[in-house]
């Protein structure tokens, strides 16, 4: 795994991971749930989240919730923790579960961040 970094969507920070060997971006789930749901509030955000994996696993969504790994990812006080992340693929199929009025934009920032990425590559 890379350094993990910072992006920025609509103004809110999302961490972020880039896998040399897979070739994508991993997300902090949390911190896309906080942007979603304009969420300031980190804990918030930790307990919507926490919800909807009860919800996902009821309605039988356990491919999503078991492919979601855990990083060490940099939080606000410096300390690297884990923190569950999932893949731009893993991504969009969340975004399917959470009703927001970002969730359009947020595909479109996802794969301009990727696109990003790409081309930094070549």
């Amino acid at each position: 795994m890379g350094e993990d970094k910072l992006q920025l969507y609509d103004g809110r920070q999302v961490r972020s991971v880039w896998d040399d060997l897979r070739g994508e971006w991993w997300f902090s789930v949390v911190d896309v749930i906080g942007a979603l749901t304009e969420q300031d509030d980190t804990r918030k955000a930790t307990f919507y989240w926490s919800k909807l994996k009860e919800r996902l696993k009821d309605e039988g969504a356990d491919e999503l919730l078991t492919n979601c790994q855990q990083l060490k990812l940099s939080a606000r006080d410096g300390k690297k923790r884990l923190t569950d992340v999932m893949n731009t693929e893993q991504l969009l199929r969340l975004v399917q579960s959470v009703p927001s009025k970002k969730a359009e934009p947020f595909k479109l920032w996802l794969a301009k961040v990727r696109n990003e990425r790409i081309d930094e590559t070549r």
